[in-house]
């Protein structure tokens, strides 16, 4: 079965969850006519630096499906720990998790994953929603108050095996609690040695600034591809401006930048891809120039669409660091191995001439969903 199969019959988790960020289905199966160079499956050796001090692997890990994918498959659990131990085998040192993948259950999986060298590592994972922190239950709406922040960190800390933090995220900006009172919390948690470092996921562009005024913001993680580029025009210039690193979640686009939907796909239920336009049968044929754009540049370079979608991403800038998810052995060499395709400043600069010849149709959201991004935090009020 290829991929383009796999989604004929396979739905992804709930939509709810959707809100989430996901890029593991993009690598379900290999492509059967990807022809690779043997040095792209060569270890990471480069390295990258977040923010002022924080230096990780140029490639990280989403571990965000291990627990589930989005066919509602439950992978096997001995091969998940395999995968992580494996990736840091191969010089991967950033793994990224959540409090709301699972819930919880995939920062237990990278716990153990990864405890036998975590102080060789840098473990990120995500506060924001509103979650029961006794049963996992997912509550409406967000939750960033300073005293449910400092319960949720020691939830996190005990199922990652850890005694902290080294990159904490607020998921979301919560549109009820001014963003002095979440790095006031963070602030607090830092001194106590439980957060190293912490930054934002699509956080509004003011409320970027507040924080950072307050307290040096690490890194922002906002979804950023060849299928998405939204971020380009304020939050990337307002990171270099100011320090900030930045993390692209789903830099594979959800499995568009590797060739795993074509015209003849159809969604199954409970697949999100279904009410994003950017999917849509009207946009789609359009849309689905860039893949034939990525294949052609991978014969041209001996690499596979995904290689070459992430090598774009590392030559923007060299803060950038995506982090590739997937539940595949296989899936997680290719990714990394994206570090050894390069671009010369001539191939980059053709490359993005006939990319900004493809506009891209539709949105990359359902508009529920899209309601969670670029969001302003309240501003505080003085008693």
């Amino acid at each position: 079965m290829n991929r383009r199969n796999l989604l004929k019959t396979a739905g992804l988790a709930l939509a709810g969850s959707a809100i989430l960020p996901f890029d593991s289905l993009a690598q379900s199966i290999k492509s059967e006519d990807n022809h690779l160079k043997n040095d792209n499956f060569q270890p990471l050796s480069n390295k990258r630096k977040l923010g002022a001090s924080l230096e990780v692997s140029s490639i990280g890990l989403g571990v965000q499906n291990m627990s589930r994918t989005y066919q509602t498959i439950i992978p096997s659990r001995p091969e998940m720990l395999n995968i992580i131990r494996t990736a840091f085998d191969k010089g991967v040192t950033l793994f990224d998790a959540a409090e709301a993948y699972g819930p919880f259950e995939v920062e237990r999986i990278l716990g153990e994953g990864v405890a036998s060298f975590r102080d060789k590592i840098v473990i990120e994972t995500k506060f924001g929603w509103n979650i029961d922190q006794e049963t996992g239950k997912r509550l409406p709406g967000l939750n960033s108050r300073p005293e449910h922040i400092k319960i949720v960190v020691e939830g996190m800390l005990k199922r990652l095996r850890t005694d902290r933090i080294d990159l904490l995220y607020q998921h979301r900006v919560d549109p009820q609690v001014p963003i002095e009172d979440v790095v006031g919390a963070i602030q607090d948690l830092i001194k106590e040695g439980k957060i190293l470092h912490y930054g934002l996921s699509e956080p509004g562009t003011q409320t970027v600034r507040r924080a950072h005024a307050i307290h040096p913001i690490t890194a922002i993680q906002n979804e950023y591809s060849l299928l998405w580029r939204g971020p380009e025009k304020e939050i990337i210039p307002l990171c270099e401006e100011l320090g900030i690193g930045f993390v692209p979640w789903s830099p594979l686009g959800v499995g568009f930048l590797t060739g795993a939907i074509d015209t003849d796909t159809h969604f199954a239920q409970g697949d999100i891809r279904a009410n994003e336009t950017r999917f849509s049968p009207e946009n789609l044929p359009n849309n689905l120039k860039i893949v034939d754009l990525l294949k052609n540049w991978g014969t041209q370079k001996e690499a596979t669409p995904a290689q070459i979608s992430l090598a774009w991403l590392l030559a923007q800038k060299l803060w950038i660091v995506p982090i590739p998810g997937t539940t595949q052995m296989a899936h997680m060499l290719e990714n990394i191995g994206a570090d050894n395709v390069k671009f010369t400043t001539d191939e980059l600069k053709e490359f993005n001439k006939q990319l900004d010849e493809i506009p891209i149709l539709g949105e990359r959201l359902p508009a529920f969903v899209q309601a969670f991004s670029d969001v302003e935090a309240p501003l505080k009020k003085n008693n």
